[in-house]
């Protein structure tokens, strides 16, 4: 007979990382060397860190996901539970745990990363038990997990939650999960990598019509994020901050988009708040040294300032119109 499970608002299915995080004066050109400053070893990871800032902000989480028998598994577990995420850890053993080595450039805190996962870190359909998302208002997705990504999806729907996905990579197998996502925030460059048009006025709402979420963005760093809701475009610049380190930004962001969410938020005032979250984010070192209360987020939200806009209003006015 299996515990009780602990309820969870949310449940993440997806990557976590150790991050060895080293700070640089300039990112090394070739055949070079540069003396760095500091160096720290510190959990990561798309929808780990997502999870880990919902639960700061007092949201019931579920993580879903596969470590190494090593410090850094251990390390992960450990981080969990301090933030308060329930887990479903899947330890495989003799296996090393995903980790990244992240070169920060204190100039503009722009990073550059190298990492190597396992292929026995892939979570497969079978590891999964549907108890997991019983209950769920919403299941957060990426990585390349995706046979075991489509079975949590259909499961989702079946009960009723909304599914998002934080995707980056033409993972095989990552459009047949598309068709079960209900709000799909991509990278900048994905829709191009998957439409080949590297014009987002245009790639998102093909996007949009292929696979019909409520909602398809792309996040754009510096630049906020674009929307297309089927019906109109939306666009939140970035907000203005003293950037440490950008790690984790765009984890950050689909935390705050998921915060949102369970809030019964507009769209408007989700994507307000997830830049917000996501610029604080990156005023501290790390994938989530920067996760701010709520309270602090949405006065950033409501008066903080804000980088020159990508687009103006007559683009996207014009660019809604069927041509």
């Amino acid at each position: 007979m299996h515990s009780r499970l602990p309820h969870a608002e949310i449940v993440g299915l997806g990557l976590n990382a150790t991050d060895t995080l080293i700070r640089v004066p300039h990112i090394p050109a070739p055949d070079s060397k540069v003396q760095f400053h500091d160096v720290r070893v510190l959990p990561g990871g798309e929808v780990a860190t997502a999870l880990v800032a919902c639960s700061r902000w007092g949201i019931p989480t579920r993580y879903i996901g596969k470590v190494g028998d090593d410090d850094a598994g251990r390390m992960q577990a450990e981080e969990f539970a301090r933030s308060g995420v329930a887990t479903e850890l899947i330890v495989v053993p003799e296996c090393r745990s995903q980790c990244s080595y992240i070169l920060v450039d204190e100039s503009a805190g722009e990073r550059t990363i190298v990492w190597n996962r396992d292929a026995r870190l892939v979570v497969r359909p079978d590891e999964l038990r549907r108890e997991w998302f019983t209950g769920a208002s919403a299941l957060h997705l990426n990585g390349n997990s995706t046979a075991a990504m489509l079975q949590a999806a259909k499961w989702a729907h079946q009960a009723g939650a909304a599914v998002t996905i934080d995707v980056d990579s033409v993972y095989p197998g990552v459009e047949a999960v598309l068709e079960h996502v209900d709000y799909l925030i991509s990278s900048r460059e994905f829709p191009a990598r998957l439409t080949g048009d590297k014009f987002l006025l245009t790639s998102l709402p093909a996007l949009r019509r292929r696979f019909k979420p409520r909602l398809v963005a792309a996040t754009l760093g510096r630049e906020g994020v674009l929307a297309w809701t089927g019906e109109r475009f939306l666009y939140c610049p970035a907000f203005v901050v003293d950037t440490v380190d950008t790690t984790g930004a765009g984890d950050i962001f689909h935390a705050g988009f998921l915060f949102g969410l369970l809030q019964g938020w507009s769209v408007e005032r989700t994507l307000e708040f997830s830049c917000a979250a996501a610029a604080l984010n990156c005023t501290s070192i790390g994938a989530r040294g920067g996760i701010r209360p709520v309270e602090e987020i949405e006065e950033l939200s409501r008066n903080g300032a804000r980088y020159p806009s990508a687009y103006t209003q007559v683009e996207l006015e014009e660019a809604r119109v069927p041509k």
